[in-house]
Parts: C-alpha cells; sequence; structure tokens
C-alpha cells in the first residue's frame, strides 16, 4: 500500500505522516518498554485487531520508527523494538498524555487498563526531582518498573535493584494520572508508601519535606 501523506511543507504535517494513524502512538508507548514480542503487544493494546497492528508494525518499521529482529537461543523469537528516532517519541507521548489528562475523569466500565500505562505520567514527575534510578511501582493492576534517566523507560520486569518502591492504590493513581496530584505531595500527605535508601527515595520521604 502506498504511504499516505499530506503533502504539506509542514513539519507537523510530515510527523503525523509517519505518526498520525490509529493506534501508532499506543504501539510506542508499549515498545517504550523495550522489546516486545507480537503477541505481547496485541495484549497489551485491547481493541486492535491483529491485522491492524501487523499493518502498523509494518508501517513504523518503514518509517523508521521500529525494527524486528529474532533473538537468540533459548528464546529464538522474533521482538519489536524502537529505533532512537522512535524512542525520541517519548516527550511528544508525555506531552499528549499531560494534555488529555483533563478528560481521564473516572474509570469507565469499558475502559480497559494496564498498570504500566501510569508510567509515563509518574516518569514525567520522577524526572521532576533531579534525580537517577530505578524505581518499583505496585499498583491494584499489578507491578512495573521505571528507569529515571535511562533506557528503556520502563518494563514489567526489574530494571536492576530498585532504588525507590511505591505502592500506589487506586485512589491516588487516578489522581496522578489526571493530574490533581503530584507524588512528592501525595508522599507526603502518606497517600502511597514509599521505601528505599538512595536518593530519588529521599526527595519523595516525608522527613525531606
Amino acid at each position: 500500500m502506498p504511504r499516505r501523506s499530506y503533502d504539506q511543507y509542514c513539519a507537523a504535517a510530515r510527523a503525523l505522516d509517519s505518526v498520525g494513524d490509529r493506534w501508532t502512538l499506543l504501539i510506542v508507548r508499549e515498545l517504550l518498554a523495550g522489546p516486545r514480542r507480537y503477541t505481547d503487544l496485541h495484549a497489551d493494546l485491547p481493541g486492535v485487531s491483529t491485522d491492524m497492528l501487523a499493518t502498523r508494525l509494518k508501517d513504523m518499521e518503514r518509517d523508521g520508527l521500529a525494527g524486528r529482529r529474532r533473538l537468540g537461543a533459548p528464546a529464538s523469537v522474533y521482538v519489536y523494538e524502537l529505533t532512537p528516532r522512535g524512542r525520541a517519541l517519548l516527550p511528544v507521548l508525555q506531552a499528549l498524555g499531560e494534555w488529555g489528562a483533563a478528560d481521564l475523569a473516572e474509570r469507565r466500565p469499558t475502559d480497559a487498563v494496564r498498570a504500566h500505562w501510569l508510567a509515563l505520567p509518574l516518569l514525567r514527575q520522577l524526572e521532576g526531582l533531579g534525580e537517577a534510578g530505578a524505581v518499583e511501582v505496585r499498583v491494584d493492576e499489578g507491578v512495573f518498573h521505571l528507569r529515571v534517566g535511562g533506557e528503556p523507560v520502563y518494563g514489567d520486569g526489574a530494571l536492576g535493584e530498585a532504588d525507590v518502591r511505591l505502592t500506589l492504590g487506586a485512589e491516588v493513581c487516578g489522581a496522578v494520572a489526571r493530574g490533581e496530584v503530584g507524588l512528592v505531595e501525595a508522599a507526603r500527605a502518606g497517600r502511597l508508601t514509599v521505601s528505599g535508601e538512595g536518593a530519588l527515595a529521599k526527595r519523595l520521604l516525608p522527613e525531606h519535606a
């Protein structure tokens, strides 16, 4: 299928030529966690058909946003991963998330949710603390890990020994996702649990208020 284009000499239009199709940026969100198998991507993108996902991944390969490679033994499976150009979309997704936070309101009965979808708003706040480190996050839907100041951005598995561990209930998760409360504010109000000895943990702990 020929590439569709807005045919406008404008940087925003050129960007939308690559990422403006439905599902593309959400695939980028998933691949920010590092290499993912097709089946894992499909599981974490509720609502996308197998044909649509395959098409979008081919489009992303064509546009230099993602690539496919085969892992060595014993896994010997194909995975998709972002290129440097694809990873450069992180601040774009963070800005979109911040812009769209006001539309979250309360979770609808039909809304799917995955624990790691909270990663991007959390990462933005953690980056603002000015300390690097690995973070373990526990929420009602599961556990995920973040790396502040490194790659990959987040993942379902550990990204090294955790410098700080955060435990958030559903109410605080929603408030953070909607931009209604900051992590430091929530931690110092006792609305989330913080443990750890590193500099990142100390920036969040109440005694450092």
